[in-house]
C-alpha cells in the first residue's frame, strides 16, 4: 500500500510529512504553528473590533440551543458568524499542534527536548479554548480578554522555541557574543513582553470592547497610552543598543540581522500606533497594530535565539533517513 509520504504529489507529501519527519519538515511544522497561532491572535482582535465578542453568547455552544450559528433575536447573524469562525480556527491551530507532536515523536533518534516543546501546543490550545469560555462567561471582562492575548503570546514563544531547537542539537548552548550583550538581549525580550502587557491595558481601557455590554478598565486612557508609548521608547532604545553592540563586537551575521529586523518592525509598529492614536483608533488600524505587536514579539524571540548556538542536529534524524542508512 502506497503511503501518503510516498505520494507523487509534493503537496500531499508535505501535508503528511509529520509521519516521516526530517529536520526540515519538523522546522516547517513548527513555523506553521507560529503562523497559525499568530493568525488566530489577529482574528481574535478582529472579533473584538467588529463588536462580535458575544456573537456566540454561550460556550461551548454558540447559542443555548445549538453548537453552530442559528438565527437569534438578540444577536446579529454577521457577528455570530465572525465569532463562530474564530472558534473554528482553534481546530486548525490544534491540528497543526498535533502534527508537531507526531513529528517530534517520530523523529529518529527521538529528542525529548522537541517532544516536550511540541506537547505545549495542544495543551496550550486546549487551555486557550477553556479560557475563551471564561471570556464569554465573564461578558468580555477586559482582564480575561487581555489574558487571552497574553496566553497566545506564550504559545507563540513555545512554537518559536520548537522551531529554533529543531534546527540544532541537544548539546549545551554556546553564546555567540559577549555575555553582557546576551544579557542585554534577555532584558530586551522582557521589555517587549512588558510592552505587550501595557498594550493589553490600553486595549482594555479604550474603545473596541467587543460588545456594548462589555466592561472596561476604570483608568485614564491618556495616561495608559502615554505609559505604553514610554515603554515602547525603552524597547526601541534597547534594540538600538543591542544592534550597536552586536556590530562593534563583530557578532555573527544571523544575530545582527535578527536585531536589525526587530528594529525595523518596531519603527513600523510605532508609525501605526501614532497614526491610530491621532485618527481616534479606527478598527482597521487596531487590527494592523495587533498584527504588528505579534510580529514584534516573534522578532524579539528570534533575536534571543540568535545569540546562542549548539552543535548541529545528529543524523539520521527521520525514519526515512534512518532507513536509507541501513
Amino acid at each position: 500500500m502506497k503511503l501518503p509520504t510516498d505520494h507523487s504529489n509534493p503537496l500531499v507529501r508535505r501535508l503528511f510529512s509529520f509521519w516521516a519527519p526530517t529536520t526540515q519538515s519538523m522546522r516547517g511544522w513548527a513555523m506553521a504553528s507560529v503562523v497559525v497561532n499568530a493568525g488566530i491572535t489577529v482574528t481574535g482582535a478582529g472579533v473584538r473590533v467588529t463588536g462580535s465578542g458575544l456573537g456566540c453568547p454561550t460556550w461551548p455552544k454558540c447559542t443555548p440551543d445549538s453548537f453552530i450559528p442559528v438565527a437569534h433575536p438578540e444577536v446579529s447573524m454577521l457577528n455570530m458568524l465572525v465569532e463562530f469562525g474564530n472558534r473554528l480556527l482553534t481546530f486548525l491551530v490544534l491540528a497543526v499542534g498535533a502534527a508537531c507532536v507526531i513529528a517530534a515523536w517520530r523523529m529518529v533518534p527521538r529528542r525529548r527536548s522537541l517532544v516536550r516543546l511540541a506537547m505545549l501546543q495542544p495543551v496550550g490550545v486546549l487551555a486557550q479554548a477553556l479560557w475563551g469560555g471564561l471570556v464569554v462567561n465573564t461578558m468580555l471582562n477586559p482582564f480575561t480578554v487581555g489574558m487571552h492575548f497574553l496566553i497566545s503570546s506564550g504559545l507563540i514563544a513555545a512554537c518559536w522555541m520548537l522551531y529554533a531547537r529543531a534546527g540544532e542539537g541537544d548539546g549545551p548552548a554556546r553564546r555567540v557574543t559577549h555575555r553582557d550583550v546576551r544579557r542585554l538581549g534577555y532584558v530586551l525580550v522582557a521589555a517587549v513582553f512588558g510592552l505587550l502587557v501595557a498594550g493589553v491595558v490600553v486595549s482594555g481601557t479604550g474603545p473596541h470592547s467587543g460588545d456594548v455590554m462589555a466592561s472596561r478598565f476604570d483608568l485614564d486612557i491618556e495616561a495608559v497610552a502615554r505609559l505604553h508609548a514610554d515603554i515602547a521608547y525603552i524597547v526601541v532604545g534597547l534594540t538600538f543598543a543591542l544592534l550597536f553592540a552586536l556590530h562593534v563586537s563583530d557578532s555573527t551575521r544571523p544575530a545582527r540581522r535578527a536585531a536589525l529586523a526587530l528594529f525595523v518592525v518596531e519603527l513600523l509598529q510605532g508609525v501605526i500606533g501614532y497614526t491610530q492614536y491621532f485618527l481616534a483608533v479606527p478598527a482597521a488600524l487596531v487590527l494592523l497594530h495587533v498584527l504588528g505587536s505579534t510580529l514584534v514579539w516573534i522578532a524579539a524571540l528570534r533575536v534571543i535565539t540568535s545569540l546562542r548556538t549548539r552543535d548541529p542536529v545528529p543524523v539520521p534524524h527521520s525514519p526515512v533517513e534512518a532507513a536509507a542508512t541501513v
